[in-house]
């Protein structure tokens, strides 16, 4: 973004903005959270930011089991409940899993041999343990890999969500092109994962959730992947 068009975002002056970046003016604290809110920056980065410029942390990052998140924490128990029979999962902007439906739970157990490191890793395991029971899976890997850097929090994959990239793509079978986040996509509206072993089968295709206005660390970060069925024969799969 050109300084100009920050400038007219943040409603300050071009020159304003000009001095912050070159060092040749101190930002005030406001003056650090309207430039971050006009870049979107994402809310555990504001608090970097504001580190940087000698001022305390704005934002909370409250554990999820803590009594301030109470309801919350009972919101995503409802959609993971009112999900079933289908599977759902809440994971964290690592794509770690740190919660599940009962489905869920019966599918991981199925489709592994043994139970994940924990905490589990959504792309890591599509890429290791759960890649054989993936009908399609260069179609899916290919969506997931576009999924992260699109997800990304702020529109821009933190250090770890990078190495993690890294990890991944540096597997063997995985093509070259895939490492480029603007490869070419699937030309389809969606792209399911079509699950099969021993006999059973199912095609999902998911939906994702989060918390809309939130003003603490966590629960920016927090997402919810509900899956349903993609085809008539999976609405009876029951894990």
């Amino acid at each position: 973004m050109s300084q100009m068009a920050l400038s007219n975002e943040a409603g300050v002056t071009a020159r304003h903005v000009s001095f912050v970046e070159s060092g040749r003016a101190n930002p005030s604290r406001e003056m650090v959270l309207t430039l971050a809110r006009a870049l979107d920056v994402p809310l555990r980065e504001r608090n970097q930011m504001l580190l940087a410029a000698g001022y305390a942390p704005q934002y909370r990052e409250t554990g999820l089991g803590e009594q301030a998140l109470a309801q919350v924490r009972q919101a995503l128990e409802r959609l993971l409940a009112q999900q079933e029979p289908y599977p759902a999962v809440v994971m964290d902007r690592h794509w770690n899993v740190t919660a599940t439906n009962d489905a869920a739970a019966a599918m991981f157990a199925f489709l592994l041999d043994s139970p994940p490191p924990e905490p589990a890793n959504v792309v890591r395991l599509m890429f290791t343990a759960l890649r054989p029971y993936v009908v399609n899976w260069e179609d899916t890997g290919r969506a997931l890999i576009q999924r992260v850097h699109r997800e990304a929090v702020g529109g821009v994959p933190d250090v770890r969500t990078s190495r993690l990239l890294e990890e991944v793509l540096a597997l063997p079978g995985v093509p070259v092109e895939w490492r480029r986040p603007d490869f070419a996509a699937t030309p389809s509206p969606l792209v399911p994962v079509r699950l099969a072993k021993e006999g059973m089968q199912a095609s999902y295709f998911s939906l994702v959730t989060t918390v809309g206005t939130p003003q603490d660390v966590t629960l920016q970060e927090i997402r919810v992947e509900m899956f349903f069925p993609a085809d008539g024969a999976s609405e009876g799969v029951r894990w």
